[in-house]
């Protein structure tokens, strides 16, 4: 991991940002200013470190695996098990496959640990670290071997990725658990405050997952490094995100990340190396109230509210229009006969990269 450690640059950059909005400003003197869109677009540039951000062929990987802790009876039986999602997920019959294809990204699916035997399929990555992880109640929900095994498996799928723009999210049934717990201990945070849906949630069901997550915290009390803790709670697939996420920001590519499972993997990739999440920006598919307690730890909003109940990656598909306009702001706008430069010049008249 210290590698990934000393590649992520931070997007720190005083004389592109000033360039950046100087650009924007001259715009907005033109033909008006354009809001949320502007800051985004700042943010790209700083991204790429330009004036003239890119986005191309964009990736969405959804990584499945299924969470021993599934067992105490955390889901509700309308939940579709994990192996049906995938199934659902490679034929289109859910909506997010039908917008990414829309949207011109591609969409692959990566079996991080699923508890059933999977069918190949030509977006199906398989990467199985077990058949689901153990219960995070009763020991740790992976080895610390298994932890590892996870992020490097993901490091190598985010070094084979095409294009500079990549969603993550991850699914599969006690996803939800498993990231709130990981949270929670990372952060000091209440665990009731990321598993409660919303004021409409059922008393009954909120004891119940509360007793669950108490006794995995528990169990694992002692432990606080985070990758002790990634294997403490589990999820293959929030192992797996930190690995392709580290990666990907360490080529300074755009990160959207979408869902619970998600904000866990990049809590644990902050704490390898904080920089990571200067190349963030957050979607959310459904309207649990735990996912606002976990964008709050971020200091940050989706992008796009449309109070949808979809499957995590699907809120990224939508508001993908929108980080393309913003980048397109910059890039695609004319500035009169000249195309201008790619990079502010600086007091000496060079470029700011020299």
């Amino acid at each position: 991991m210290a590698v990934s450690r000393s590649l992520i640059a931070p997007t720190t950059n005083p004389l592109l940002e000033r360039a950046l909005l100087e650009k924007l400003h001259r715009r907005g003197e033109a033909a008006g200013r354009l809001g949320e869109l502007e800051p985004l677009a700042v943010r790209l540039g700083l991204m790429q470190n330009t004036l003239k951000p890119r986005l191309r062929d964009p990736q969405m990987v959804l990584f499945a695996a299924d969470h021993g802790i599934a067992v105490d009876g955390i889901a509700g039986p309308e939940r579709r098990d994990t192996a049906a999602q995938v199934a659902d997920l490679l034929a289109a019959r859910l909506p997010v496959a039908v917008f990414a294809r829309s949207q011109q990204i591609a969409l692959t699916v990566v079996d991080a640990g699923v508890a059933a035997d999977l069918a190949a399929h030509d977006r199906l990555l398989m990467r199985k670290i077990a058949h689901g992880t153990r219960n995070a109640r009763l020991t740790t929900a992976m080895t610390l071997e298994q932890a590892h095994a996870a992020m490097r498996a993901g490091m190598e799928i985010g070094d084979t990725l095409r294009g500079n723009a990549l969603v993550c999210a991850g699914i599969g049934v006690g996803a939800h658990m498993s990231a709130a717990l990981l949270l929670s201990r990372l952060t000091d945070s209440s665990v009731r405050d990321l598993i409660v849906a919303g004021p409409q949630m059922p008393s009954d069901e909120l004891a119940h997952l509360l007793v669950l997550a108490q006794g995995a915290q528990g169990r694992h009390r002692e432990l606080v490094e985070p990758i002790e803790v990634l294997a403490a709670f589990g999820g293959f697939e929030i192992a797996m995100m930190v690995g392709v996420m580290l990666v990907a920001a360490s080529k300074r590519h755009l990160l959207l990340i979408d869902g619970m499972a998600a904000c866990a993997a990049l809590m644990v990739a902050a704490r390898i190396a904080m920089p990571v999440t200067d190349y963030c920006v957050f979607c959310r598919s459904h309207g649990h109230r735990g996912l606002d307690r976990a964008l709050a730890l971020f200091q940050a909003s989706a992008l796009l509210e449309l109070g949808m109940d979809a499957t995590d990656g699907t809120g990224a598909a939508l508001a993908f229009p929108l980080v393309r306009s913003a980048a397109a702001l910059l890039t695609e706008v004319a500035d009169g006969d000249d195309a201008g430069p790619s990079q502010p010049m600086g007091i000496d008249g060079r470029s700011a990269d020299g």
